[in-house]
């Protein structure tokens, strides 16, 4: 029987339920986490963004396609592009978004990037 640690790393799915873990458990973004399950809970999912991560009712970081997607600035966003790690998000209409990562490393440590996601959209609002 596979670990859930085993089990997070090949599911992106089981990975971000591991970001969402990470953050019940840590007293400072528990409240983060228990508005994303309640928001589970009143069954309202299915649209873009309706499954995120939000701070101050933005998003800071989803799950679309089996990646990790972030909002961070754009020069971070720009360093992970160049390293390898991310692409440029398109939400679908061909416009690449500046401002967000869609991560393609698997060893890119999901909740480290979750996190600095958040500060970014708590501390700019945008």
């Amino acid at each position: 029987m596979k670990n859930r640690a085993e089990t997070a790393t090949r599911n992106p799915q089981g990975r971000f339920e591991e970001v969402v873990a990470g953050f019940s458990r840590d007293r400072k973004l528990a409240p983060v986490a228990a508005a994303l399950l309640e928001e589970r809970a009143k069954g309202r999912r299915g649209w873009f963004g309706s499954d995120a991560l939000k701070v101050n009712g933005k998003m800071f970081a989803l799950l679309v396609k089996g990646r990790l997607v972030v909002k961070l600035a754009s020069d971070r966003v720009a360093e992970l592009v160049r390293s390898g790690h991310a692409e440029y998000f398109d939400p679908g209409h061909g416009r690449l978004m500046k401002q967000w990562a869609a991560i393609l490393c698997d060893d890119h440590p999901w909740i480290d990037l979750a996190k600095e996601a958040h500060v970014f959209v708590r501390a700019n609002r945008t």
